[in-house]
């Protein structure tokens, strides 16, 4: 089942009649095509035809979501959101077409708008054609903006590179948000990443600030004699957190070459 049969099926079992039949009639319609004003109007309408309670999913919808689309986690998805985007996926066409609508939908959506559709970035044909609404939603000034691309979607580890990548990661810890949600983290880790993250934390420790103890998951398996110098510093003067990331690092290091 792909995606957009998965979120039709989510929000049928959970909706009201009334608000079900809505959705649908409004998937058949989009999706046989109509003006773009009447598109927009369609989407605009959802939160009020369908509500922003949470959209329920237990393991065997998780798991279907998997094996439609590798990675999407639909965990934290709200109705309003899905039906968005299941709306966006029926009506939005393919290629440049589909990457025209999205464009025009991101630029005149409210902040609940604006993150059904980045979340829904994996779901979306020709990904090749979103990574400048990607980049957008990583560069924003707003955390939850930020996060909807960022965190528990395939989209930034398939589509970016390396500068783009790096970036994120720096962002991250710079607005305070986690890395763990991060799909990819550890496989798209790089040396050049390494080194921007210790000097971000040389940053801090000058400052007099604390460093994050997930800054190192992606320094260990590059660190060469200057990271381990300041690994070494984060085991003398860190939290307990820190200095157990600081050792799970370490262990994670390359072996150094027999003198």
């Amino acid at each position: 089942m792909d995606p957009e049969s998965l979120l039709a099926r989510w929000l049928a079992r959970q909706l009201p009649v009334e608000a079900g039949n809505w959705l649908l009639a409004q998937r058949d319609r989009l999706r046989a095509g109509v003006a773009e004003r009447d598109f927009n109007l369609a989407v605009s309408w959802v939160p009020r035809r369908l509500g922003r309670a949470d959209l329920l999913l237990d393991a065997a919808d998780l798991a279907a979501a998997e094996a439609a689309r590798p990675g999407w986690d639909p965990r934290g998805w709200s109705l309003d959101q899905a039906g968005r985007v299941l709306l966006l996926l029926a009506g939005g066409g393919g290629g440049a077409d589909f990457a025209r609508r999205l464009r025009g939908l991101l630029a005149t959506a409210d902040l609940a708008e604006t993150i059904a559709f980045l979340r829904g970035l994996p779901l979306y044909p020709d990904p090749d054609l979103h990574r400048m609404r990607a980049r957008e939603g990583v560069r924003s000034a707003m955390t939850p903006f930020f996060e909807a691309v960022a965190h528990a979607n395939p989209y930034p580890a398939e589509q970016f590179d390396e500068p783009a990548w790096n970036q994120m990661v720096l962002k991250a810890l710079f607005i305070g948000s986690p890395l763990a949600p991060i799909q990819g983290l550890d496989r798209r880790a790089n040396a050049t990443l390494a080194r921007m993250l210790c000097d971000y934390a040389h940053e801090r420790w000058s400052a007099g600030r604390p460093v994050s103890p997930e800054l190192w998951r992606c320094v260990g398996p590059f660190a060469d004699e200057a990271a381990r110098r300041d690994l070494a510093q984060a085991l003398r003067h860190g939290d307990a957190a820190e200095q157990a990331a600081a050792r799970a690092a370490l262990d994670a290091a390359p072996l150094r070459a027999a003198s």
